[in-house]
Order: structure tokens, then C-alpha cells, then sequence
């Protein structure tokens, strides 16, 4: 089990942007979250094993990438933290 902590910009707010991440989190084995942050990126934080995140993250730039500048990567062990996908607040 992994972490990754993915920051999307470019027009990712007030696109749809969490929301169709979280349903296509519903297709996939992963947990964690994603959420707007005050400097108009979008943060996701996931976890699972590497393939479903890759796949996850492939099926997010397939469906949102039009709206994508640039994305950050940060790998970390998972924590175990988190039950489902969400959107926060």
C-alpha cells in the first residue's frame, strides 16, 4: 500500500473537477480525498496499491486533462487513514 499526494493546476476549480474525481474513485480500490485549496489548485491524496492509483490517476487525466496545467507528485507510505474517497471542504 501506497500514498500518493497529487496538487492539479490550471482551470481545476469550478469545473467539476472534485466531484467526477470522486466518481471515478468509486471504480477503483482507493481511499483518501480531494479538495479545492485556497491557491486554485486542487489536492488529492490517495491511497491503495500502485496499479489502482495508477490506473486511477490515468482514468483523472483522461476525463479532467483539458483543464490541467501541471501536476505535482509526492509519493509517501500509506497511512491508513481514511475509510472511503471523499470530497473536503
Amino acid at each position: 500500500m501506497m500514498r500518493k499526494t497529487v496538487y492539479y493546476s490550471g482551470r481545476v476549480q469550478g469545473v467539476g473537477f472534485r466531484a467526477t474525481t470522486r466518481m471515478l474513485a468509486e471504480s477503483f480500490d482507493v481511499t483518501g480525498y480531494v479538495r479545492n485549496m485556497n491557491d486554485g489548485r486542487v489536492e488529492a491524496i490517495i491511497e491503495g496499491e500502485r496499479s489502482e492509483i495508477g490506473a486511477f490517476l490515468d482514468v483523472i487525466t483522461d476525463r479532467m486533462g483539458r483543464f490541467i496545467e501541471s501536476t505535482d507528485m509526492l509519493e509517501s507510505p500509506a497511512t491508513g487513514d481514511y475509510d472511503d474517497f471523499s470530497i473536503r471542504y
